[in-house]
């Protein structure tokens, strides 16, 4: 077996681990980075594209921003559609000038993935067999297969940003973690397709047909989502019929048309919400999906995220460069404040907009009456833009 030594081990190569290890090498902290992934299916893996205010601003005070402020997309407000009728939220007027940016999480690996290898440090894609041990001591370990040879990385701490099917939080012992769950009774059936986005802006349709929602990726290609089934089998639904749905469900009566174009991706993707605390236990800390999850309907995943490894790289830096533990300790309750902020909002906006198969009439028309509000009063459209944008890092 090889010994290795470093500062902070990073389990995942994905927009948490990379971005801790940028952190943590701007401050002169030692990482290493492993992925069981190959490099080419990271930075071509399409998951979230929305960035929050604070996490665009984080990249680009960090170094990483270059392309993103070429082609990223500013967002200035989303549109809520319903009763044939589309309704504006415009998001910079409400919360003093904040946006999102649409910018594809694998452009935000693909940015960080160079930016490490261009400060001539290393990632060690396609490992295997990963396991952490001595979590609760001064030196805690991480041991993986690499190209045939087992290694032992011996570190100080642990950066468990390998998601939820990870082997870091199954990793804390039994009766440490509170978990909280919702699952819910529908899915995502999302696509992206060759086509020049036919709106500028995110739209968000309630329909009696279930949930739709209108986004985009680039100038040239869309990405749009439908409720179905959580069960529901992808070979149920040949192009012609998403196409057709979505038509249906994203129609207004001004005869607003939706640009189609050549399906190069479908899939099915569940939604629940899920929490554990504490996120961390030891030397070790989670973050991103390995401690969270929350519905895509708020856009908070990829954006949770990278505001956990800001507080966790923060923390790190203290300790190492002072001794003080203070930050370390505190990393979980400082990051579940968010957390619970953002689980919320994205239950609230599923909730509001999905049809539930238990919903009758009555709850319909209470979902009816909450679009209604939000879209008539400024001050529940400036609480929505707020949450959407993403609150200030403290």
């Amino acid at each position: 077996m090889t010994s290795m030594r470093t500062q902070v081990g990073i389990i995942g190569a994905g927009p948490a681990g990379l971005l801790l290890a940028h952190l943590l090498q701007r401050q002169g902290i030692e990482s290493a980075v492993i992925e069981n992934r190959a490099r080419d299916y990271v930075e071509h893996r399409v998951r979230a594209g929305v960035l929050e205010q604070g996490s665009v601003d984080l990249l680009n005070d960090s170094g990483v921003g270059a392309r993103l402020q070429l082609e990223g997309l500013v967002h200035h407000g989303i549109e809520l559609r319903f009763g044939g009728q589309g309704h504006r939220i415009d998001m910079t007027a409400l919360t003093g000038g904040r946006c999102i940016t649409v910018y594809g999480q694998q452009e935000v690996v693909k940015d960080l993935i160079r930016a490490r290898i261009d400060a001539g440090r290393e990632i060690m894609f396609e490992v295997s067999d990963v396991r952490v041990a001595d979590i609760d001591s001064s030196a805690p370990k991480v041991t993986f297969v690499r190209a045939g040879e087992k290694i032992e990385l011996v570190c100080d701490i642990i950066a468990g940003c390998d998601g939820f099917h990870g082997v870091c939080r199954p990793s804390i012992p039994a009766g440490v973690l509170s978990t909280f769950e919702r699952t819910y009774p529908f899915a995502w059936l999302g696509i992206l397709a060759a086509a020049p986005p036919t709106h500028d802006e995110l739209i968000y349709a309630y329909h009696q047909r279930g949930f739709a929602l209108y986004s985009m990726r680039s100038p040239e290609v869309t990405r749009l989502y439908l409720q179905v089934a959580p069960e529901e089998d992808i070979g149920n639904w040949p192009d012609e019929r998403i196409w057709e749905d979505l038509h249906t469900r994203l129609e207004t009566d001004d005869g607003w048309k939706l640009r189609e174009g050549a399906i190069a991706e479908k899939g099915i993707t569940g939604m629940r919400s899920f929490v554990v605390e504490p996120m961390q236990y030891g030397r070790m800390f989670l973050a991103g999906d390995a401690a969270h999850i929350v519905p895509p309907t708020g856009a908070k995943g990829m954006n949770l995220a990278l505001a956990d490894v800001r507080v966790l790289a923060q923390a790190a830096t203290a300790y190492f460069k002072t001794g003080a533990r203070a930050l370390l300790d505190a990393y979980s309750a400082t990051c579940l404040k968010r957390v619970w902020r953002a689980e919320h909002f994205s239950w609230w906006m599923t909730s509001m907009l999905h049809r539930f198969p238990s919903d009758d009439v009555f709850q319909q028309r209470l979902q009816r009456s909450q679009l209604e509000y939000v879209v008539g009063s400024r001050p529940a459209a400036a609480s929505l833009a707020e949450n959407y944008v993403g609150l200030p890092f403290s």
